[in-house]
This record gives C-alpha cells, structure tokens and sequence, in this order.
C-alpha cells in the first residue's frame, strides 16, 4: 500500500490524508473543484499543526504514569522506554513527511492512476458516493482496492456501483484519528477475504488498531453506540426542554465524560449530522421531532455556523 487516494477533503478526508502521510505513505487528496481546494488547504495545514503540537507535548507526559494514557496512540507507535529525543525526531519526520508526501489532484483520472488504495471520504449523501463510485470505476487498476468511510451506511448499498465489488469494504476512522486511532473494518457478503486482511494489515501500517467487524452494522460499533447519544441530546433541544450548554453540562458533571454531546457534534460538523438525520423516513414528517431537528440544523448551517472547522457551531471557537 505505497499510493493512497483520498477521495475528499473534510473534516476525516483531511485526517486520513495527514495520516497516511506522516508513516510514509504517497498521498493524494483529489478534490471536486476549485472552491474544495480553498476550504481543504486551510484543514490541511490547522491539522498538521495539531498533530505535531501533541506530538511535541507528548514529552511532557514521559514519566507520568498516566503518560501511556494520554499520549497520541497515531503517532507514537509504542510509549514504552520513549524518550524526548525520539519524540523531537518524531517531530522532524513527521513535519517532513506531511510536507512532502501529500498532494492535491483535481483531475480523478490524474488523482487514482497506481493507487493501491482509495479511500472514499465524501458526505454521508448515498447519491453523492454512487456519483463518485460511478465516476471513478472505469479509472481505477484492476488490484486497486476501494474502501469506504462512511460513518452510517452500509457497503453493501454501493457495492455493485464500483465496479469492483470483491475489492470494495468499509474503512471507518474516529475523529482526532491521531489521538483516537481506532479503524473499523467492516466488508459485505461480497468482500474477498483476502482483500479485507490487507486493508486490516494497512490500518496497522498507518498507526491505527484494526477494529474488524464479522458483519454488518449500521454505524458499525462506534457510532452504533454514539449516534443515539447525539440523536436524544438534540431531541432535548428540539423539544426545548434545555439548552444545549446545559445538555452538555449535565452529560459532563454525571458521567465524567471530557465533551458534551453538542461539542461532539462540533467536532463532528453539523452538516454530517443533517445529513444522518435527514436520512430517516420520518425527517420529511412536519410534525416529528426528527423534523424539527433537521430544521434546527439548517437553520445553523445557513448561518456558516457548521462546527469547529468553521469558528462556530453550538460553540463560538473564535473568542
């Protein structure tokens, strides 16, 4: 797995891209246009800056005992005997190879030519990935494998649209995927076993903890788990019962946990989470909560007020 395409450049796209590149992987981010060029190259530069910020501060933590915790699992591959220099050579390759082995490809053709994989990170819109997969199938070389990042559909939705359907699995990264380097590897009935061990054998190649999935599962394991905490905490807001400060006050103060829902949802970005809750049956019912959530979230949208990445969300990042 020399050359890697990552198809789209959010919020995760950006992050895998950075990923793949940081272990030494040829990286290429192909974008639609123009336009995706300028909101993708500022994420770009705020990510890798994050990355090698905690990478640095990581030495601060070599003789807590808390330090084999807290540390960014992604790019410290084992803390045990770590030292400071290690972690300032980690530093000089990693802000190297970020530098050097990332590019931005407009042309798809251009972008996936000797791909040994792509990996698709396009919004949570079935049309959308179908558009892409439809584009991309007649480009790609007969052994390039094609995985998803889908956090909510299943492969099996898409895999007949790709072309190459025994080459085609689901690949989920969490958020900060440096720091919380989980992968989820989830094929269809149609996956060749094979082709899902090298994509497992490739999460370990880029620092991640293969999470493999014997079936699947809508949301596969984490977002089976975490998308109902976002759904009742934006029910609650809906039905105004609190405001999301103090949702995410109360989550915070009775389990401990370091983020509410609704900083979560920044993080996440709320057109994600219009388009999860868009995709429910009863999101078209003028008198469901689902409705109303949807509505909230595009009110906030309209506003430019899309999460973390743009300065403001349920959250103003900009004070």
């Amino acid at each position: 797995m020399n050359k890697v395409v990552v198809a789209g450049g959010g919020v995760l796209g950006t992050q895998i891209g950075l990923m793949c590149a940081y272990t030494g992987h040829d990286v290429t981010l192909w974008l639609r246009s123009e336009s995706s060029v300028g909101r993708t190259t500022p994420k770009i530069e705020r990510y890798r800056k994050s990355m090698l910020d905690d990478l640095a501060a990581a030495k601060a933590l070599i003789g807590n005992p808390l330090g084999k915790l807290l540390y960014p699992k992604g790019l410290i591959k084992s803390w045990d005997g770590i030292t400071a220099e290690a972690i300032d050579e980690l530093v000089s390759q990693g802000e190297k190879n970020m530098t050097d082995n990332i590019h931005i490809e407009l042309d798809m053709a251009k972008a996936v030519k000797g791909a040994d994989i792509v990996i698709e990170s396009m919004a949570e819109n079935p049309e959308a990935k179908i558009s892409v997969y439809e584009q991309m199938k007649d480009l790609l070389e007969p052994d390039t494998i094609l995985v998803t990042n889908s956090s909510t559909l299943l492969p099996s939705m898409f895999a007949e649209h790709t072309g190459r359907p025994e080459k085609y699995l689901s690949l989920h990264f969490a958020n900060t995927i440096w720091k919380n380097n989980t992968a989820e590897i989830m094929g269809h009935p149609g996956t060749n076993p094979e082709i899902y061990n090298k994509v497992v054998e490739f999460a370990s190649e880029i620092n991640m903890v293969p999470l493999q999935l014997h079936k699947e599962q809508p949301g596969y394991i984490l977002n089976s788990m975490l998308v109902p905490l976002l759904t009742s905490a934006q029910t609650l807001w809906a039905k105004e019962v609190a405001n999301p400060e103090t949702i995410d006050l109360t989550w915070r103060l009775a389990t401990g946990a370091p983020k509410g829902p609704f900083e979560i949802l920044d993080i996440v970005g709320l057109e994600t989470a219009y388009n999860i809750n868009q995709m429910k049956p009863e999101a078209k019912d003028e008198s469901s909560v689902t409705y109303k959530i949807g509505k909230l979230l595009k009110e906030k949208i309209d506003k430019g007020e899309t999460g973390i990445n743009a300065g403001k969300g349920f959250y103003d990042y900009n004070k």
